[in-house]
């Protein structure tokens, strides 16, 4: 039996009273990372706002593999969203069941929806407690019914009545500004959402604000419009069998770069139908050539897409990034020999019938092999140095928390990437320490547009970089979320910034496309008075606060990141952190753009550079 302790020992009383039973909505607001992952402003692709999006058109798409509906119609407005699919409509008897009951839904009965995404019952859920006002309609057998909820507490149920409307359902929903401050859809992150359902699924048509996407070719389309066709060593391979879609290409890069689905689920984490395809890609290509090539050798340059149809599927959060099944149904084979017999069949057929894809594949097998060979000394160096700067990495000032944990705070871990002492000191007194670290640049980092990773491993800095970052051997031990890049505002800070940028691009693409790669928004200016301070990130913020606190206030302007006091970067670098993500947009665009900015110094650049030359007077001031 627990002592009872009194009030004047100053511990609580543990009675009855402190028992709580909450509200399934209550639940999932007072936790809602435990169903979204992370809740965000939109700045990040992974934000809670996109997974609430996911969830309504998760259902819709499920209705569709299915059989049923080939139009999914999206409209987001000043954060209100609108989905309309034309599917069988849920049963107008548990329309509110479905979104306001946990643990309730079509998708136990595996009759119903065999091989759907949602398993568990909580998607529309936790869209309807995490939403300021949530609306459903069922379209279903010329009959319509709409339920009415604010922050997941029904608010109006209609009764059944007449309706021309064709079958589906309609989903309104406002997220709650008390969840997700300050929150924006970004449509970069709307399209390539879209884009990816359209590439799952050949055949639908799913519309964002009047725009339309569509894929006849499924994962084919998928790797044409992320390469450019120069870039290609061999034309993609595409391979389809029951429940299981793959292709695959060689570029002159190094590196591998995966894109991976689950019943229509983007999984950028991987999982097993990942692993298992880069197992078994290996082993079918030494059998084909009789070899027995080391698996980095033939993976090297590899860009890939997989896709498999799994029936209850297992994924290793609620965020489903990372499928964690073993088999492709509860009776059937393993996911590892399905995919395994599925290539060494189709793949080994293909490699006889296209002598061109064989010839090209071996050889850039053999390339491989020899940079492998070139580098494996200055590498195994370069391994050693980490391991002695892992003990004691005078630039690096860690963190608590790391991403590749299971800590419920992983997903605010970040790295700031600052240059110089001044910068860094000012952050490392100013951070949290248990989810910020910070990285100390010397000077500006080497340009490595067009050098091979060699000098990754020659070079000490990006050597120790990477060892922080733990992205060697890929980005499932990557140990931030957010990798920051927080330089100065002035032209050296920009040239650092841009090195960076190219350094991940060249090396570590995979990282940039996964939304882990920011730009830290700090204020350029410091205007007050002596009732108020304002902090000013352009020049029409500095004029707005010129205007509205008075005459003759005190103007501060900052020209670099050490000028700033730790008390004062505390909150730039807080919950209202600004984050400008790095996007980029296909391979053929990357490369495009760093040739002309990163490459040889052009007549086209300099011709650039002086049409576009201006002066900034308050820098000149």
């Amino acid at each position: 039996m627990l002592p009872q302790a009194t009030p004047e020992s100053g511990v609580v009383r543990y009675t009855e009273d402190n028992i709580r039973t909450l509200e399934w909505h209550e639940h999932i607001r007072l936790r809602p990372g435990m169903y979204i992952g992370k809740t965000g402003d939109g700045s990040a692709q992974d934000d809670g706002i996109y997974i609430l999006l996911k969830e309504v058109i998760d259902n819709a798409v499920d209705e569709h593999v299915m059989g049923f509906g080939k139009d999914i119609r999206i409209e987001i407005q000043e954060g209100r969203v609108r989905v309309r699919d034309y599917g069988r409509g849920i049963p107008l008897g548990k329309l509110v069941d479905c979104v306001a009951r946990i643990n309730t839904g079509a998708k136990y009965d595996s009759e119903a929806f065999k091989k759907a995404v949602g398993l568990n019952g909580v998607g529309t859920k936790a869209v309807n407690a995490l939403s300021l006002e949530f609306c459903i309609t069922s379209f279903r057998e010329g009959q319509a019914k709409t339920a009415r909820f604010c922050r997941g507490k029904l608010i109006q149920e209609t009764p059944p009545e007449p309706s021309a409307e064709s079958s589906g359902t309609l989903v309104e929903f406002l997220p709650d500004d008390q969840i997700f401050p300050h929150f924006k859809f970004r449509k970069e992150y709307l399209e390539r959402l879209l884009r990816f359902y359209a590439w799952l699924n050949p055949g639908l048509t799913l519309w964002l604000n009047g725009e339309s996407f569509r894929s006849d070719h499924g994962l084919l389309d998928l790797l044409k419009a992320h390469l450019a066709e120069e870039d290609l060593l061999y034309p993609v391979v595409h391979l389809r069998g029951r429940d299981v879609e793959v292709a695959f290409t060689h570029t002159h890069r190094s590196g591998e770069e995966y894109y991976s689905f689950v019943n229509g689920q983007f999984t950028p984490q991987g999982g097993t139908h990942q692993a298992a395809f880069k197992e078994a890609l290996v082993r079918t290509v030494n059998n084909f050539f009789k070899k027995d090539f080391e698996p980095s050798d033939v993976r090297s340059g590899i860009v890939a897409a997989i896709a498999v149809k799994v029936v209850e599927p297992v994924f290793e959060s609620q965020t489903k990034t990372k499928l964690g099944s073993t088999h492709m149904s509860p009776e059937g084979a393993t996911i590892r020999s399905y995919i395994g017999d599925f290539l060494k069949n189709e793949l080994d057929n293909l490699l006889h019938r296209q002598k061109n894809v064989a010839e090209a594949l071996q050889q850039k097998i053999t390339e491989n092999e020899k940079v492998r060979k070139e580098i494996a000394g200055i590498k195994k160096l370069a391994r050693e140095r980490a391991k002695r700067s892992a003990i004691h990495n005078k630039k690096l000032r860690d963190c608590k928390i790391h991403y590749n944990s299971q800590h419920e705070r992983r997903f605010e871990t970040t790295l700031f990437i600052t240059e110089g002492d001044s910068a860094s000191g000012s952050i490392t007194k100013a951070r949290d320490v248990a989810t910020q670290a910070v990285f100390s640049l010397k000077g500006k980092p080497l340009n490595v547009f067009g050098l091979n990773k060699k000098v990754v491993y020659e070079n000490e800095e990006f050597n120790l970089l990477i060892s922080a970052l733990n992205i060697e051997e890929g980005l499932e031990g990557l140990r931030y979320n957010n990798i920051v890049l927080a330089t100065d505002a002035d032209v050296d800070g920009m040239h650092i910034r841009l090195l960076l940028i190219t350094f991940f691009l060249q090396f570590y693409p995979e990282l940039v496309r996964a939304h882990h790669l920011y730009i830290l928004q700090t204020p350029l200016f410091r205007v007050r008075n002596k009732k108020e301070t304002r902090y000013c990130y352009t020049e029409e913020e500095r004029l707005r606060a010129l205007r509205q606190l008075g005459p003759n206030p005190e103007i501060t302007r900052f020209k670099g990141l050490g000028e700033i006091s730790p008390d004062e970067f505390r909150r730039f670098i807080g919950p209202d952190m600004r984050l400008e993500p790095v996007a980029p947009g296909t391979d053929s665009t990357i490369r495009q753009l760093l040739e002309f900015y990163m490459g040889k110094n052009t007549p086209a650049r300099q011709e650039f550079i002086i049409e576009n030359l201006r002066v900034d007077s308050l820098a000149a001031s």
